[in-house]
């Protein structure tokens, strides 16, 4: 049908209008929040990311209130290690006493109905920065990383986590990891695995927030992270770890991979999710700081445009304040 009788303008002319043909809605159920915990016994911030501290374990309990009294379904873990805990071999990612067993079973003691998913990956305890075990040459080695990775998870798992997701982007470690979940009788302990997880510009500040930039150096991901360039290689990488066990999937960063995040969902048809990774949060919040942007107009169609792409979950920093703007 043309123009006249066509007028798309028609039904976008009136509020009721707009709301009732309104394909895609965002809630609080969406919704995930990254937090920062260290040992120190304060709160202290992250420079490249206002608003976001590095909390301490009594500080993130008041904080798993706050995103249980706001509705948000479920929190994600990242230790900051102190640097004397860091070492070649990472052993302090699997230390059953370690910050984040111990952050584990402190939320989890006050707040039983918290997901609580932790990231499995061995940059936060390892002395040079990388994700993994390294070789005499700096090249991180794969299988001898993956058993590191098994221990941490299952350390994870003892002590109360609801999800474990790893990180790291190491070949065959979910099948790995859920092989010894199942062995322990952790049945209902969920993987969410980063699946597709690129080595992005965009992680500067979380870098910065966990410690591990002075530790990485001038160094790089670029040898198990995935190349900015590719797409088809996401969907042989979900593919692989959604055979292994996953069951969840994770696109990383959000925004400049929404193609990506598209086409998983629509090949797989699983339980997908994205993060809106530190740059992106730093992006807004600098620009909405100066005047520049109306920083809840940019948040909520940023996460909404998240929802279109096909996230059934978003990882963000954003999640107190997209949960206030929602009941506002």
């Amino acid at each position: 049908m043309s123009f006249p009788m066509s007028r798309p303008r028609r039904m976008r002319a009136s509020e009721f209008s707009r709301r009732l043909m309104r394909e895609y809605r965002l809630d609080v159920s969406d919704l995930i929040l990254p937090v920062f915990v260290h040992e120190l016994q304060q709160v202290t911030p992250v420079a490249s990311m206002p608003g976001v501290e590095r909390l301490s374990i009594d500080a993130l309990v008041r904080k798993a209130e706050q995103a249980a009294l706001a509705g948000i379904p479920a929190m994600v873990l990242f230790p900051v290690t102190a640097p004397e805990a860091k070492s070649l071999d990472a052993a302090a990612a699997y230390d059953e006493n370690g910050l984040a067993q111990r952050a584990i079973r402190a939320i989890k003691s006050r707040f039983p109905d918290m997901g609580v998913i932790t990231d499995v990956a061995l940059d936060p305890y390892t002395s040079h920065g990388q994700d993994g075990l390294v070789d005499e040459s700096g090249y991180v080695v794969n299988d001898d990383t993956v058993e590191v990775l098994v221990a941490q998870a299952l350390s994870h798992a003892h002590a109360g986590a609801d999800v474990v997701a790893p990180s790291d982007m190491m070949d065959g470690r979910i099948g790995a990891i859920r092989e010894a979940l199942e062995e322990q009788n952790f049945v209902n302990t969920r993987i969410l695995a980063y699946s597709a997880k690129y080595a992005s510009a965009y992680y500067g500040p979380f870098r910065d927030a966990v410690g591990s930039a002075s530790a990485l150096g001038g160094g790089n991901k670029y040898s198990y992270q995935m190349d900015p360039a590719n797409a088809d290689e996401a969907l042989r990488e979900v593919a692989l770890d959604i055979e292994e066990g996953a069951d969840m999937i994770m696109v990383k960063p959000g925004m400049p991979y929404l193609d990506v995040l598209r086409r998983v969902k629509d090949r797989f048809e699983m339980p997908t999710f994205v993060y809106q990774v530190s740059g992106e949060y730093a992006m807004i919040k600098a620009a909405a700081q100066n005047g520049w942007l109306e920083e809840q107009a940019c948040v909520m169609e940023s996460l909404l445009a998240f929802k279109r792409a096909g996230a059934d979950g978003i990882l963000t920093y954003y999640a107190l304040d997209a949960a206030r703007y929602l009941k506002g």
